[in-house]
């Protein structure tokens, strides 16, 4: 080891460390902390540390918050470890909007403040200002997080005030918001729509727009993240005869949907995205009416071509993506909040 170069020792063999050991190197010399602490190193890591060893489930309930590892073989967790929030709340009233790499964008619901945060490094921004910029208020507003052409993290903020709609940009980077335009229906603006979070896929933020009753207008809202363009597309061709619900999901950088449909029995249909049209990919049977404590949320990772799933309860379950059709599977909704999380740890930080 002592007659490998540095740069060999830093890039070659630490940027596949897991997230915590990179932290206690970076405590061996003051040349390492330097390394180590670069956007070059970062960025090697991060694109190193995507596989099912490294994916951790994140849960907040009323008393605590923990991180717990998948256990793909047998669809369970690991043993626990509970997280400290560094940052002031009230009774765990902490909802995660937003994650990519680690960075969680949350809100602080005593305050409506919007934070990046980092549970593996406990790192965390908060992004409010004077100026009223980085507050968040439920069901009106839409999130997503997202890296730029140079390699800038940054935050999409949509946000509806009586029937005015602003969005702003927070950067990283420069440590600060700015508005950009959008111009789009002004049906869109009424709370009768339902504004998902924003799917990051491809250089482009995805973000469901629903209509919250049977027969509704339903459409996908498109944001090039380089160019700041936004863009509509069509929703699937599903049934309107029900309630609607699209959960967009990144497979290996392409976009999936599952679009759900119906009332008294669901359906669920998963669909991929090929340029601006959807395609079919495969169908599950009608779902007979369940409770709504056992709807299932379904995350961002695949882990050996099946995807994980999990109930409000925390509860693991599996598809797998051979099966047609499913022999079970539960109506779902998008899986980023309000507590929980399913991430790849890394040493994404939440400022520069």
């Amino acid at each position: 080891m002592a007659d490998l170069p540095t740069h060999t020792i830093v890039f070659e063999i630490l940027t596949r460390l897991p997230a915590k050991d990179v932290g206690r190197s970076k405590s061996v010399c003051k040349q390492w902390y330097a390394l180590l602490s670069t956007q070059d190193f970062v960025r090697i890591h991060c694109s190193r540390s995507v596989v099912s060893s490294n994916q951790r489930v994140l849960l907040i309930d009323d008393l605590t918050c923990s991180v717990r590892p998948i256990i793909s073989n047998n669809n369970d967790y690991g043993p626990s470890s509970i997280v400290t929030f560094p940052f002031h709340h009230q009774n765990n009233d902490v909802s995660i909007l937003s994650h990519l790499n680690e960075l969680l964008c949350v809100c602080l619901n005593h305050t409506y403040e919007l934070l990046l945060w980092n549970p593996t490094t406990t790192a965390f921004k908060r992004l409010s200002t004077p100026d009223s910029h980085g507050f968040y208020i439920n069901n009106l507003d839409a999130i997503g997080l997202y890296v730029d052409a140079d390699d800038d993290y940054k935050v999409l903020h949509i946000k509806r005030r009586s029937g005015v709609l602003g969005v702003y940009v927070y950067s990283r980077e420069v440590d600060s918001w700015r508005n950009i335009p959008f111009i789009t229906r002004q049906e869109y603006l009424s709370p009768h729509f339902n504004w998902s979070a924003g799917t990051f896929c491809g250089g482009t933020l995805y973000f469901t727009v629903c209509e919250c009753w049977i027969g509704g207008t339903n459409v996908v809202i498109c944001f090039d993240v380089n160019s700041e363009q936004f863009k509509e597309i069509s929703f699937p061709p599903v049934p309107s005869n029900g309630m609607v619900q699209g959960v967009l999901v990144n497979v290996k950088n392409v976009l999936h949907m599952f679009a759900s449909t119906g009332m008294f029995e669901m359906t669920i249909d998963l669909w991929t995205l090929q340029g601006d049209y959807w395609i079919k990919v495969l169908s599950c049977p009608p779902i007979p009416p369940i409770s709504l404590s056992l709807w299932c949320d379904i995350t961002h990772y695949v882990t050996n071509g099946n995807w994980f799933v999990m109930t409000k309860l925390g509860k693991l379950f599996t598809i797998e993506m051979d099966m047609k059709p499913f022999e079970c599977f539960y109506p779902v909704s998008w899986f980023r909040g309000f507590k929980g999380a399913v991430f790849v740890q890394t040493i994404v930080s939440p400022s520069i």
